[in-house]
């Protein structure tokens, strides 16, 4: 097969449970760029996720599940929810009680201390959403309950979708902000054919991407939704699935 791309997520995929990449899989990563192919990664966190995936290892990276693209600091791909569209929606939750946020440029504007929650999360500001006058990459909420993911349906705005992932997390995106319109952006950068991509997934926010790739594999320990949009599946993540995918296939 011939493969010039290589995209893949990141937690539960490439990354350990431990939220490492092992020294393995990351001379698989370096011997495929040294043999022309271009690796990203495509992943629902923010620009935090520079912390745990070493830009040398990448030549493109894709957050926000897609949000955002970019090829080093450039920005390839970027779309963003509207404040006028974000604020009804963030406003409807608060007043619900729920614990929402709105996240721009690496910054979490929330209705409650986004730390308690995730203690990675350091840089965010409790604020009055009634108040709030800026464009998101994405609004986000940890559901409780399955009625809260209905309330979410049931105010967003046409251009909006709502994506959930399998530990509960609420993401809410611009419909153009997908992983596989930011990964055909990157591609079509490059001057690569979508039908030579392969990507790797394991959960909700992947099925797109592994659809809409030349080819879809997902890791064994994937949820059964991502499972049925796969062409391949490799061995788990805490035993290097994706690498060990790529060495006999790539390499």
């Amino acid at each position: 097969m011939i493969i010039k791309m290589i995209v893949t997520d990141l937690d539960d995929t490439l990354l350990r449970t431990d939220k490492t990449i092992s020294d393995y899989t990351k001379n698989i990563l370096n011997r495929c760029r040294e043999a022309g192919v271009k690796v990203a990664y495509a992943t629902g966190r923010g620009r935090s996720a520079s912390n745990i995936a070493p830009a040398e290892l990448f030549d493109g990276r894709i957050v926000m599940n897609g949000a955002l693209a970019f090829e080093g600091d450039k920005i390839i791909y970027r779309r963003l929810i509207p404040y006028h569209i974000a604020r009804p929606l963030l406003m409807a939750c608060d007043k619900r009680g729920m614990k929402i946020t709105s996240e721009i440029s690496g910054m979490h504007y929330s209705n409650f201390a986004v730390s308690d929650e995730w203690s990675y999360i350091t840089n965010y500001e409790i604020i009055d959403f009634s108040n709030h006058g800026l464009d998101a990459e994405k609004i986000y909420s940890r559901i409780q309950r399955q009625e809260d993911a209905e309330f979410i349906k049931g105010n967003l705005h046409d251009d909006l979708y709502l994506i959930m992932s399998r530990d509960g997390l609420a993401m809410v995106m611009h419909k153009e902000a997908s992983k596989s319109k930011a990964v055909n952006a990157l591609a079509e950068h490059w001057g690569i054919n979508q039908s030579t991509i392969v990507a790797f997934g394991d959960d909700m926010n992947d099925i797109d991407l592994l659809q809409h790739s030349g080819i879809g594999v997902v890791v064994a320990n994937a949820i059964n939704e991502a499972k049925g949009a796969a062409d391949y599946m490799c061995d788990i993540n805490d035993n290097d699935g994706v690498a060990k995918w790529l060495e006999q296939h790539v390499l």
